[in-house]
């Protein structure tokens, strides 16, 4: 697993590239810690486009975002996107919906 983080003003962005299970889960945690806690954004955004496989690892990253973004901010905001119809389904499961926009991945000829 591998993850990229970029920020633009008030927004980062991380990439995840790879599988999320709990043997990876920590260090993209970290990545995406780092820089919440640095910049400190209103807007998260984690782009599930290039995950190949997720486990339960996945649902426990995102709601571990969320938490550290909430105790920073009680009105920032958390985007998962590019998740496939499956994926979704899962965090929705989960309750993610409720902490979460969710946009599924779109065929790059939409």
């Amino acid at each position: 697993m591998n993850v990229t983080v970029e920020s633009s003003g008030s927004v980062v962005i991380a990439y995840l590239i790879g599988e999320i299970d709990h043997h990876t889960a920590a260090q993209v945690r970290e990545s995406i810690d780092n820089a919440i806690m640095s910049k400190k954004p209103t807007h998260l955004i984690i782009d599930f486009r290039n995950v190949t496989f997720m486990d339960s690892s996945g649902i426990g990253l995102v709601m571990g975002r969320y938490r550290l973004l909430q105790s920073l901010s009680s009105t920032a905001t958390l985007e998962i996107k590019n998740v496939t119809v499956q994926v979704k389904k899962i965090m929705e499961l989960a309750g993610l919906g409720r902490i979460a926009i969710i946009k599924e991945l779109r065929n790059e000829k939409d």
